[in-house]
């Protein structure tokens, strides 16, 4: 059977409180709305539409990633007339849509996958997907008639009993597609907020004899995202599967709540990760390696058997066996070798490190070729930008740097060479070589009595 999704992601999000498209917000690192897609598509749906409004320029620019559709809600007049909206999407198709909501980021594959195959072994016109909550304040209230669902109404037009009801709509559905688009012409909007409900196509269908069926699931599973409050609470339970499937996979998590790991992140098995770490983008944790408390790694490759105190690794590398911080900045497009040494308050930008090259503190590499063997003393700094561009310093295998020097950039180290503490290098430093670039000692003495500085 053909199938296809409509995602609505066009509503104002007023409670929200934000110039951000609601459906932009982001939950492990990843937009709510992208979340929603990448769990369609896992699910089979590979024809999605996207029903967009306010922000429209932005939903589009930010699933840019995804190969998907476009309909322009104009105004915003309810669930079924965004619907509506996907007309042209609809037009001349035949088999199932599946619809969700951008805003409702938890919704699982394994869900969509079971109310696909329900749908299409059994003989519904539709489908949807409810929950039974303690308290449905502010849901639609699924009214039933055994298995079979009668209709659904908004808690706004609830009758006194009606409230009493605790099955609520999640705002998922599956229709035929036929069906759909003959009951969207039927719809009306007779109720307390002139709107066109979507809800009010289950009445329709089972005013002319079809049947509609239902599957329920975990109501933490259908939250949908109207606050800063309830952003904030999706974000816990996503992080705690996200916690769940790396531990279940080997990792320790010494502190699971306090540990915060973006969904696309990889993690082998045998990595150990203290509290307060923050794993972001499509970074990949290699086997062996142990991440102390306190460090960002964001859309970086960590190998083997490394260890990283309180630092931050951005856009980068690291090789295996090395060791980082504490308190080291790896700046973007920066490659860290094996075996290397990075020590306590080192930043390295846009600078390749060859192995075994030991930085151990207080020291700045930017726009370096750095080769392997190489040992840097306390205080050394690239000198890379001259006040209008920035330029590039080479380093050979098996260089000592003294400490307090300036390399200044462009200029190039050549191998087993040696620099003396307190040097400004400014030219090339021939292979084999001892360079020495500072001025003479020279003590005048009397000189503090002279000019009567006694203390």
């Amino acid at each position: 059977m053909y199938k296809c999704a409509l995602i609505l992601a066009a509503g104002q999000g007023k409670r929200i409180k934000s110039d951000i498209p609601k459906v932009l917000h982001k939950v492990c690192g990843r937009e709510m709305v992208n979340h929603v897609i990448d769990t369609v598509n896992k699910s089979g749906i590979e024809d999605i539409d996207i029903i967009i409004g306010k922000g429209a320029d932005k939903v589009k620019e930010a699933t840019k990633e995804h190969k998907v559709s476009y309909s322009l809600q104009l105004a915003q007049l309810g669930t079924g007339d965004a619907i509506k909206s996907a007309g042209d999407f609809l037009a001349g198709k035949d088999g199932m849509v599946a619809i969700l909501t951008g805003d409702a980021p938890l919704i699982r594959e394994d869900t969509i996958t079971g109310m696909i195959n329900y749908f299409e072994n059994n003989s519904y016109s539709a489908i949807m997907l409810t929950s039974i909550v303690d308290n449905p304040t502010g849901y639609g209230r699924v009214v039933r008639s055994g298995e079979e669902v009668d209709k659904i109404i908004e808690h706004k037009d609830c009758s006194e009993e009606e409230l009493k009801i605790n099955e609520i709509n999640s705002g998922v559905y599956i229709f035929d597609i036929k069906m759909l688009e003959e009951s969207l012409k039927e719809l009306k909007n007779n109720n307390a907020q002139g709107e066109y409900y979507l809800t009010d196509v289950i009445g329709i269908l089972k005013g002319k004899n079809k049947k509609v069926g239902a599957v329920s699931t975990d109501f933490e599973e259908t939250l949908g995202v109207n606050s800063r409050i309830e952003l904030a609470r999706a974000e816990a339970i996503m992080r705690d599967r996200i916690a769940s499937y790396h531990m279940a996979n080997g990792v320790t998590l010494i502190d699971p709540k306090n540990t915060y790991i973006e969904k696309d992140v990889i993690i082998e098995q045998d990595v150990v990760i203290y509290p307060g770490n923050v794993i972001q983008g499509r970074s990949l944790i290699k086997t062996g390696t142990i991440l102390y408390p306190n460090s960002r790694i964001d859309n970086s490759k960590i190998g083997k058997n490394v260890t990283i105190q309180s630092s931050v690794v951005l856009d980068s590398s690291i090789g295996e066996n090395t060791t980082v911080g504490p308190f080291a900045y790896i700046r973007p497009e920066s490659s860290i070798g094996n075996d290397v040494r990075i020590g306590d308050f080192v930043e390295i930008k846009k600078s390749t490190i060859g192995n075994n090259t030991k930085v151990s503190h207080l020291t700045y590499i930017g726009d370096a070729q750095v080769g392997e063997s190489c040992n840097f003393g306390c205080g050394t700094v690239v000198v890379n930008y001259d006040g209008k561009a920035k330029h590039k310093t080479i380093i050979g295998d098996n260089a000592f740097i003294g400490c307090n020097t300036n390399l200044v950039s462009p200029v190039e180290v050549k191998d087993n060479t040696y620099i003396a503490a307190g040097s400004t290098i400014t030219k090339e430093v021939p292979e084999n070589s001892l360079a020495i670039a500072r001025a003479r000692q020279v003590n005048v003495e009397g000189w503090v009595k002279r000019k009567k500085l006694n203390k």
